[in-house]
């Protein structure tokens, strides 16, 4: 019964054309364990939502309904999602500030499932890296190099 009600959870459920947020969950059974001592089934989802500000605010409407079915779930991370329809192109990138990096290769495989016919890709870069912008991760600034150009603080 458990893992018939986990099997209607969407793996995937991003918006078409643009750059989002996302976040990858991770849903279990409100139990640790069954009462065989087994552990209960579990599977991880994508979720992505043009109208989300945060990552958070994703997060807090799937696990809104996730808890609703009976369900527990945590976030494992977020990053940002381009999906270009016309194009059948997707690519994975970036982190969540609140939630840190989701494990981009996990996400990128069940979107590929989820849309066989796209070209899915991925990239361990931040923002400005999955933008294509030049600029130099904040983390390689020194202090030589202080202050930082505007459009890091800006952007940052």
């Amino acid at each position: 019964m458990v893992e018939a009600d986990l099997a209607e959870i969407p793996d995937v459920d991003i918006d078409p054309d643009g750059v989002f947020k996302y976040v990858l969950i991770g849903v279990h059974s409100a139990q640790d364990s069954n009462p065989d001592g087994q552990d209960c089934p579990s599977k991880e989802i994508v979720c992505d939502y043009k109208w989300a500000e945060y990552h958070a605010n994703i997060y807090d409407k799937v696990s809104e309904e996730i808890q609703k079915k009976g369900f527990d779930c945590e976030c494992l991370g977020g990053g940002q999602i381009s999906h270009q329809s016309q194009d059948k192109k997707i690519h994975v990138y970036g982190y969540s500030m609140g939630f840190g990096h989701a494990q981009h290769s996990l996400s990128t495989e069940k979107i590929k499932a989820h849309y066989p016919n796209y070209g899915v890709t991925w990239a361990d870069d931040g923002y400005l890296w999955g933008l294509g912008c030049c600029l130099p991760k904040l983390s390689d600034l020194s202090l030589n190099s202080w202050p930082p150009p505007l459009c890091c603080v800006v952007l940052c």
